[in-house]
């Protein structure tokens, strides 16, 4: 009742105060949406350490054919395939990204021929005349040669426009070589691979200091510290890091499962990461590869279109063949940096190395799979295979604590000039009454009442999959009021210091999934330290996801329970009684 009455005071008073100005300023900056200069002051001014806390990982599916899972074999197919994904980026020759409404239509020739002969200032509207709707791609400019700058309260994006060289670590150690020619030619995959042997070969063992350990640590440390490193009279190198296409991170590991391959791509051993760089490649000693991004230039969708396009190219067209390389009239132009540290900065790192270890060991992560279902059957029964595995998670979290928790999914709105994301709550009165019946009151409802509770949820969901995509999920829009009222001075409006606003914004299940054949799993730190981050995959044959948590006992029951749960709901469907 407080609440409500919080409510509607705000919706009367200050918050209709609030948005007309906020309508007032989006139509001023025409340029741009709403959301975007607030939702890059939240990440940039967020002083907890990016590991962990917001670089999530995707894992590249192998390679189909074994041989090429080498380590330098891969990793110089995927430099390859990654600059010619950055040069057809640059030269404008990248296919737009688009939401087909008929797909079979919009991909034929007819089409693309028609959209091709309209000019250029009418061919987003002849897409929409045939049911096809452009996608902003305003992120993949800070896909490459960007970095975050740690500063005192708020960092700073980073881009160089013109930069030729990799970033490549080994053991901490760091290298570069420029992978383009004055005219934008790539290096010769021979060459490339040379270079990578000559640095597994020369950084065989670990700097007495890793430099890297300073990006696991709070933002306004590592921002002092990297002021005196500047000072150190180390300009230039941190220069070439921040400014290098990517960062090529060869590890020396093998992963010995996929629990293991998690742990190495989002967090790594510390040592072999830079964390601040917009996307880091990684490659393990047998060939797994993975992507840890930095999150404040962007979201999943630009990543996995990247993912999908290099996987594709290195796959069907690799560079490099095995047992093809050959170094003896390559000429090696690699430069290590090496970096001037004194007492201060060698305690810093020596501090952050001692402090990241320790975060590190209270994570937890757990790999899970499903395999009597996947996409293929959720659709024959026509529901919602999204709505199915989030309903999943809120009967587990229910069958497990007894409660409802906040929730939350991210959703794309690339559908709109800087578009972000969007919220879905996936926590609902329906999934709420559908958990407790499947829990509490086993036996009291028929196969087809638990059927009919399920296809309910599943059609709510799909609503607000839709409402959020479209622009009208209400998360963002309180989120740049309360973000107006802050950076005019003003006092924080009652509604958004209730108690009801600060809960459904601890989100206990904290839920992302990106579906691509070209990706394995992915995964990300939870939101709060008494919750789960479930990065989920819903594949054609199976249901799973790469659960994190600080709560390891807690992590291993609600697998569990997510497996009981996932066993209910098939049974349901199956029209089976529980």
């Amino acid at each position: 009742r407080n609440t409500k009455r919080i409510a509607k005071e705000f919706e009367k008073g200050a918050g209709k105060r609030l948005h007309r100005e906020l309508v007032k300023l989006d139509e001023k900056n025409t340029h741009t949406s709403y959301i975007s200069d607030p939702w890059f002051n939240m990440y940039l001014s967020a002083r907890e350490p990016v590991v962990l806390n917001f670089n999530p990982f995707i894992s590249l599916t192998p390679d189909p054919r074994e041989a090429y899972n080498d380590q330098l074999v891969r990793a110089t197919n995927l430099i390859i395939s990654s600059i010619k994904f950055l040069k057809s980026l640059k030269h404008n020759y990248l296919r737009p990204d688009i939401y087909y409404g008929d797909p079979k239509w919009s991909e034929s020739r007819l089409f693309k021929n028609f959209i091709r002969l309209l000019p250029t200032s009418l061919s987003w509207y002849g897409a929409y005349m045939v049911n096809a709707y452009p996608l902003d791609m305003s992120q993949y400019s800070r896909l490459f040669r960007s970095s975050r700058i740690p500063k005192l309260n708020k960092d700073e994006l980073f881009t160089s426009e013109c930069s030729r060289h990799l970033l490549v670590m080994r053991n901490g150690h760091f290298y570069v070589f420029d992978v383009l020619d004055s005219v934008d030619n790539i290096l010769h995959p021979s060459e490339i691979v040379a270079h990578l042997i000559y640095i597994i070969q020369e950084a065989d063992r670990l700097p007495e200091f890793a430099l890297s350990y300073l990006t696991t640590e709070d933002r306004n440390i590592w921002a002092t510290v990297r002021q005196e490193l500047l000072e150190a009279g180390n300009e230039e190198n941190l220069k070439k890091i921040d400014s290098a296409i990517f960062c090529l991170c060869l590890d020396n590991i093998f992963p010995k499962d996929e629990d293991e391959l998690s742990h190495c791509l989002l967090h790594g051993n510390g040592f072999n990461r830079w964390f601040d760089k917009s996307i880091s490649l990684i490659i393990t000693s047998d060939g797994c590869a993975g992507i840890n991004f930095e999150h404040s230039w962007g979201d999943g969708v630009a990543v996995l279109r990247f993912v999908n396009e290099v996987y594709r190219n290195s796959t069907r067209h690799p560079a490099l063949l095995p047992h093809s390389r050959s170094t003896e009239t390559s000429v090696i132009t690699c430069e290590r940096l090496e970096f001037k540290l004194n007492d201060s900065i060698q305690s810093a790192i020596h501090v952050a190395h001692e402090k990241f270890d320790e975060r590190k060991k209270k994570m937890s992560m757990r790999i899970f799979r499903f395999r009597k279902f996947g996409k293929d059957y959720i659709v024959k029964q026509r529901m919602s295979p999204d709505a199915i595995f989030q309903l999943a998670c809120q009967i587990t979290f229910y069958r497990q604590f007894g409660r409802v928790v906040p929730s939350y999914e991210a959703c794309s709105t690339a559908a709109f000039k800087h578009g972000r994301t969007e919220t879905i709550r996936p926590t609902s009165m329906l999934t709420k009454q559908c958990s407790q019946a499947i829990v509490e009151e086993r036996g009291k409802h028929s196969v087809a009442e638990l059927r009919n509770m399920i296809d309910e949820c599943s059609k709510y969901h799909r609503r607000l999959q839709m409402e959020a995509a479209l622009g009208n999920g209400f998360d963002r829009h309180l989120f740049a009021l309360k973000h107006l009222a802050m950076s005019r001075g003003e006092p924080t409006p009652d509604f958004f210091l209730d108690t009801a606003y600060q809960k459904i914004n601890h989100n206990v299940i904290s839920t992302s999934t990106l579906q691509s054949p070209a990706v394995n799993l992915g995964g990300f730190g939870p939101a709060v330290s008494d919750g789960f981050g479930i990065g989920y995959h819903v594949s054609d044959t199976w249901l799973g996801c790469n659960a994190t948590s600080y709560l390891d006992e807690e992590l291993q029951e609600f697998l569990r329970c997510l497996e009981y749960s996932l066993n209910d709901i098939f049974d349901i469907l199956e029209g089976r009684p529980l």
